[in-house]
């Protein structure tokens, strides 16, 4: 029946022009090929679309056939497959090119979640033949094209290891190596235009506006492409070095999407120095943030620094600081995201940005422009919410290294801004033992610096020494932040002398002492009174109701512990009270080794604090 009513509709348009088609005609031929193929009799319609005298109907509507073909093609079961694959391949030299287009997009973009890369490798070479049938006109539909096969590469998922990689288990190294054979004649086309206009006066060329506004939209198209690939995937994949893998087909396709910016006429160098360059007027179709990504340029920054990709391009006279400057930009915008492969790629870029750089040598001026400062804000969020450990150990690690490169002053200031924002114990404690290690390298001989003795040492020294919260702060929320002050206070009442006073810690005592002694020696009697109280009544509710949970809610840290046995709850608050214990021992020693220094004074000077 389909097959008659197809050789029907076909014998009654013979004799039609193309435009005298009606509507019926399409929907009839639509709907009888289709079955025809579906049901099985290919090898008929093949005769029908190869007959000369057909070919009229063919170019108008033979573009409607493609869904039952697709799908037979990617069967690859069908007994029909020949005949089919030759219908096919007729179509795409026969029908319009842009009615081809639509419907090949149509099947590219198909809702079938399990059959993406099948899809994209079965289409990318047709569509690549239909849109160099478009001629000089292309570059509106290779984007419209680009844009369609990289949404649908977003869903494949992203190779996590070596195996899974060098095996394809997702089919995504196929599919970017097929997508860059697809965008090549297109990129090609593009470097061959790069180089005429490099070599030919504007007055030279055959229809110089007409070709000019041609080619700057296929390198614009093409230039959008690379901006959106280096965002995704590239921005989410590992890529891995020779050594690790040396043939990685991800390495490969990041290789050539940075050759395929130079052939657009896109500078490597000005790409990732680009927040610090003068913006310039670019002519085309795209405004500024929309032409260059943040994204997208911090993705570039991390495969050309971290892993060297067309490194060979970027010229020698760019100092460490420069290069540094201009990838806060981009280590900012990576640290800010919230995806484990982003935070990665912003601490290995900000770790490689930073080890280039002197120990010492970073001025303290730096800390005036803003990516300074909110990188680490990142930074910290890095180390203490990340759900990762590798990347909080990782973190870490970064935070030392850029202390490392400050210079004294900037040091200071930056101590300074750590303690007014971090908002966590563990970073407060971390920077207060960093001030330990600047003051104790200040005091050695010769080392004399002004920032970490005396005048300038004392504004920083009060804000270590004091409580948050005064005699009620939480001391085991801020334990951290507590031990290393006091560590710092031991370490200086002992290796500062009396007489001499580099530190300014003798005539400070006294404040220290009111601040930050006393209270927390409050503190300390509160939370242990507190503390034993809960004992006692834990034990208490313990043998009244042996062997039953509890149902007594304990606070520690700051935190409601959750329903606990008995046996958890006064281990629980055992260790708390040991924890105070440590922090009292701590506290005597320094006010023992006050009163040794005191005992210890020579008679003929007087003390400092009573001077």
């Amino acid at each position: 029946m389909a097959l008659e009513q197809l050789s029907d509709v076909v014998q009654r348009c013979e004799a039609l022009a193309d435009d005298s088609y009606t509507s019926d005609d399409h929907d009839v031929f639509t709907i009888a090929g289709r079955t025809c193929i579906e049901e099985g009799n290919s090898p008929q319609v093949l005769s029908i679309v190869l007959d000369d005298k057909n070919q009229n109907i063919v170019r108008s509507m033979g573009w409607n056939l493609l869904p039952p073909l697709v799908q037979v093609l990617l069967k690859k079961e069908d007994q029909h497959l020949p005949q089919c694959l030759a219908i096919f391949n007729h179509l795409l030299e026969t029908c319009r090119p842009k009615e081809l287009l639509i419907g090949l997009l149509e099947q590219l973009e198909h809702d079938d979640p399990d059959g993406i890369a099948e899809r994209l490798r079965l289409l990318l070479n047709p569509l690549q033949k239909v849109l160099l049938r478009l001629g000089s006109r292309k570059a509106s539909s290779l984007g419209m094209t680009l844009s369609s096969v990289l949404d649908q590469l977003a869903k494949l998922p992203i190779p996590n290891t070596k195996e899974q990689e060098e095996h394809d288990v997702f089919s995504l190294c196929r599919c970017c190596t097929d997508l860059i054979q697809f965008v090549r004649p297109f990129v090609q086309e593009a470097r061959l235009n790069q180089s005429g206009d490099n070599q030919l006066e504007n007055s030279h060329r055959t229809a110089g506006g007409h070709d000019e506004g041609a080619e700057e939209e296929l390198r614009t198209e093409l230039l959008k492409f690379c901006m959106k690939t280096l965002s995704q995937p590239l921005l989410d994949v590992q890529i891995r070095d020779a050594e690790t893998l040396p043939l990685s087909p991800l390495r490969s396709f990041a290789t050539e999407i940075l050759d395929i910016l130079g052939a657009v006429g896109e500078s490597l160098p000005s790409l990732v120095f680009h927040p610090l360059l003068k913006k310039k007027e670019v002519p085309g179709f795209l405004e500024e943030e929309v032409r260059y990504p943040k994204n997208s340029l911090a993705s570039l920054a991390h495969l050309v620094f971290v892993h060297h990709l067309s490194a060979d391009t970027f010229p020698s006279v760019f100092s460490p600081v420069f290069c540094l400057r201009s990838n806060m930009e981009h280590i900012s915008i990576l640290l800010s995201r919230t995806e484990d492969s982003r935070i990665q790629k912003g601490l290995e870029l900000y770790e490689k940005s930073l080890v280039r750089v002197e120990d010492g040598s970073l001025p303290a001026d730096l800390l005036e422009i803003k990516t300074f400062l909110t990188v680490p804000q990142n930074l910290v969020k890095v180390m203490t919410i990340c759900p990762k450990h590798d990347l909080r150990t990782k973190g870490l690690k970064v935070f030392q290294l850029s202390i490392d490169k400050f210079s004294a002053e900037a040091k200071y200031r930056f101590f300074q801004y750590i303690l007014r924002t971090s908002n966590h114990s563990g970073v407060e404690g971390y920077t207060i033992k960093n001030i330990k290690n600047q003051v104790d390298a200040a005091l050695q001989p010769g080392n004399s610096n002004v920032w970490f003795e005396g005048a300038h040492l004392l504004p920083l020294l009060r804000k270590v020494f004091s409580l948050p919260d005064g005699p009620e702060t939480d001391l085991l929320q801020y334990l951290d932040r507590v031990m290393e002050s006091l560590n710092l206070l031991r370490y200086l009442v002992i290796r500062d002398k009396v007489t001499e006073n580099q530190t300014g810690i003798w005539t400070e005592l006294y404040k220290i002492e009111d601040t930050f002694m006393k209270p927390l020696r409050v503190g300390l009697n509160m939370s242990r009174a507190h503390y034993e109280r809960e004992l006692q009544d834990t034990m208490e509710s313990k043998r009244k109701k042996a062997k039953e949970e509890s149902v007594l809610s304990v606070s520690v840290g700051g935190e409601r512990l959750p329903k606990m046995t008995s046996e958890s709850q006064i281990q629980a608050l055992h260790s708390a009270l040991h924890t105070f214990d440590m922090i009292e021992s701590v506290l005597v020693r320094i006010e023992e080794l006050i009163e040794v220094k005191d005992g210890l004074e020579s008679a003929g000077e007087p003390h400092p604090l009573r001077a």
